[in-house]
């Protein structure tokens, strides 16, 4: 995913440099006019740092390296993972006493969305250093939305994945549910994705669901925890989340049964096994909703 926002910021023009844990991953992007560099510590020279990493633990390795060297600093940092409110706090305060800016810019979709070119951002922090970043974030995809001062980017984009997760249960047991009565997956999912309840979501999961192609977009170890991550925001500000919780369970239940290494919809499968119902390709050619 990483790669994919590089590489349209290098096809801007942006005077950039890339670093990876897999140096050859990023090779690539030498072709669009992008460095490459060895060690973290390069990128300090660089007015913007963005940083996309899995955890918290990941960001604060990354950025601690990055910022090494005493003799050079960004201005900026844009951090895009999906981490907690207080470990985005705890990061901003880190940032301060460098004399760095900081922006919490979140992102909604993958590879495959940033190459459509429907990639969105969700961000807080200083509304002046937004306006900086705004050019670079357009850049990757179709906008960014500000929210305000502070953390609140992290909250929206923790809703957005228990969103996710909620939604994507939802859509396994009606799709299960029509498919058990002797409806096809690839029928109901066309009038679904037609109707005034299909969404963008709904037609970008639809050939996953219809062909059982399970290829990873996003893990069930990372929704779980951003599940988590919602489900401490509901206590904290003491928000009841029936939904939320049931479906943190259930994710919890495919990891148990071993089913860590496929994209999250996989709660489909589990669906269907818990219906007495054994899913097969359907081998239908059916539209994502983001390919032209």
């Amino acid at each position: 995913m990483g790669y994919a926002m590089a590489a349209r910021l290098a096809k801007g023009g942006c005077d950039l440099a890339v670093w990876n844990r897999t140096k050859s991953k990023a090779e690539p992007l030498k072709e669009y006019g992008a460095k490459i560099v060895n060690q973290l510590e390069e990128l300090s020279t660089k007015d913007i740092l963005f940083c996309m990493v899995s955890t918290y633990d990941d960001v604060k390795e990354v950025i601690g390296k990055a910022l090494a060297d005493p003799k050079s600093k960004p201005k900026m940092v844009v951090e895009c993972s999906s981490i907690s409110l207080e470990g985005s706090a705890e990061l901003r305060e880190f940032l301060q006493k460098k004399n760095i800016e900081y922006l919490a810019a979140p992102v909604s979709g993958n590879a495959k969305v940033i190459k459509a070119g429907k990639l969105t951002f969700v961000v807080s922090g200083p509304k002046t250093a937004y306006e900086r970043a705004r050019p670079y974030l357009d850049m990757m995809g179709q906008g960014s939305s500000y929210v305000g001062e502070g953390e609140l980017a992290r909250i929206v984009k923790i809703c957005h994945n228990v969103f996710l997760g909620v939604l994507t249960q939802s859509l396994a047991e009606i799709t299960v549910l029509a498919e058990k009565a002797g409806v096809p997956r690839h029928a109901f999912l066309d009038f679904l994705n037609k109707s005034v309840m299909g969404s963008t979501f709904s037609r970008y999961k639809t050939p996953a669901f219809v062909n059982l192609d399970f290829s990873v977009t996003f893990t069930p170890h990372l929704l779980r925890k951003d599940m988590d991550l919602g489900l401490d925001a509901g206590r904290e500000f003491e928000v009841p989340m029936p939904l939320a919780a049931l479906t943190r369970d259930l994710i919890q239940q495919m990891i148990g049964h071993g089913m860590t290494d496929k994209d999250f919809s996989t709660l489909l499968v589990m669906q269907a096994k818990g219906s007495g119902l054994e899913l097969k390709p359907e081998n239908k050619e059916v539209g994502d909703g983001l390919s032209s």
